[in-house]
């Protein structure tokens, strides 16, 4: 399984797959991570690869005891399509 990222430095989580590189960037406003937009590469689109790099994002947002602005669509569909991570929401 693909390891999901967090590069602070570019504020963004990154993951690699088969080759490529999916990234969900951020912006981070005191204890909220703000989501502003996902990109998954067109070859590798429509395998899970969006679902898993934010799901690992949100992972890793929880561990850190942060909140989340999703401005990013993908991210806030996900969010409403798995209601576990909604706890994180400010």
């Amino acid at each position: 399984m693909q390891q999901v990222v967090n590069n602070r430095s570019e504020q963004e989580y990154v993951m690699d797959a088969d080759g490529a590189q999916a990234v969900a960037a951020y912006q981070l406003e005191g204890d909220t991570i703000v989501f502003t937009h996902t990109v998954v590469p067109p070859a590798v689109e429509g395998r899970g690869i969006g679902s898993r790099l934010i799901r690992g994002a949100l992972d890793d947002v929880r561990d850190q005891g942060l909140k989340v602005i999703p401005q990013c669509p993908f991210v806030r569909a996900f969010i409403q399509k798995h209601p576990e991570y909604r706890d994180l929401l400010r």
